[in-house]
């Protein structure tokens, strides 16, 4: 049975109870549909071999090694990874355009006996939905922007808004990067492409006559770019400032920023590119207050003297609606950020 994706919508309450991608390791790593698990018929080498087979010898013998290696790894696959399923399980299958490789596996599947789905046209269908949504079409949300200097702990507001029950996009978590020069977060970021299905996907979930709050970020976050549609909707909200004392400020950093600051070498490591933008004789003093632990002071002059000015600069450059401002005063704690909550859904329901 070949199931047909005509919308993002359609991966909400598929019948089946695992989506299997039969392509190569690095083809998943990349990218992949939203829960799907990783069974090769291929590996890597063996998909590059095959692909050289078939453009240097011929079609033919690629097909016949390629069939043999297929049949080798779908028994492996049988043999230990499902081994355990029983009669009432439910795969879907897909590869790359949803041709030789889910086809074959997806035959010896059904011929176990499991009633098995095929996803028309592959990942390509799946990509092909998310450039419309992210790249060739308005997206049809309305977004509110959470804007404000770093240090105002406006990723934690959006955890405070999504438990008020607001509609919450978090950036920073899908692209796994803070948004400034400190901003990695001890782990790569997804793919471009990944980032956008996962955005594409939350955005799929989300009822498009209510607002969503997104914090206002620039057009690239860490190495990976906003896509355009989103970018566009960014660009056009209007927004609730978020203020705070500058020792708050500081203070809140250290707590957001513990990983740094646990490690004083890729700490200094992170501020070398400040060198692009601050004199030689401002960095090396942020270097020695990393190196004798004053992290607070460190913070605080970061925003001071380089974060601040920037943000300024940057939240200029548009022109936009501001709802209002928010001051979460001398101490940004759980109490603040509840109450910050309570004011973004008043001043957007005015």
């Amino acid at each position: 049975m070949k199931l047909t994706l005509n919308a993002l919508t359609d991966l909400r309450d598929l019948p089946y109870d695992t989506i299997i991608d039969a392509r190569a390791p690095a083809e998943f790593a990349e990218d992949h549909l939203p829960g799907a698990i990783n069974l090769p018929v291929l590996d890597d080498e063996e998909r590059a071999r095959v692909g050289t087979i078939y453009k240097q010898v011929s079609p033919f013998d690629a097909r016949k090694i390629g069939g043999a290696l297929v049949a080798k790894n779908v028994a492996r696959h049988l043999e230990e990874k499902l081994h355990d399923y029983q009669g009432g399980w439910r795969p879907l299958v897909y590869c790359w355009r949803g041709g030789q490789r889910s086809g074959s596996f997806a035959t010896i599947l059904s011929q176990v006996g499991w009633r098995v789905g095929l996803i028309d046209g592959g990942y390509k269908s799946y990509r092909r939905l998310i450039v419309k949504s992210m790249h060739d079409e308005p997206i049809p949300h309305k977004f509110i922007l959470i804007d404000g200097p770093t240090g105002t702990a406006k990723t934690d507001l959006l955890a405070h808004l999504k438990s008020a029950g607001a509609q919450v996009i978090d950036l920073e978590g899908i692209y796994a990067h803070r948004g400034s020069l400190l901003g990695a977060v001890g782990h790569p970021q997804p793919s471009q492409k990944k980032a956008e299905g996962e955005l594409a996907m939350q955005l799929a979930h989300l009822d498009p006559s209510k607002p969503v709050y997104v914090e206002a970020e620039s057009s690239r976050i860490g190495d990976r770019l906003v896509p355009p549609s989103v970018w566009t909707a960014m660009c056009a909200a209007p927004r609730i400032r978020i203020d705070a004392s500058i020792p708050a400020r500081a203070e809140y950093l250290t707590r957001a920023y513990a990983d740094l600051i646990d490690d004083p070498e890729a700490l200094m490591a992170r501020m070398e590119p400040l060198r692009s933008f601050q004199s030689r004789e401002l960095v090396d003093h942020w270097m020695e207050l990393a190196k004798v632990g004053a992290f607070s002071t460190l913070a605080a002059e970061l925003m001071e003297q380089h974060y601040d000015s920037r943000y300024e600069k940057s939240a200029n450059r548009y022109p936009h609606t501001l709802l209002g401002r928010i001051h979460l005063g001398d101490a940004i704690d759980t109490a603040a950020l509840d109450r910050a909550a309570e004011q973004c859904l008043s001043l957007s329901a005015e």
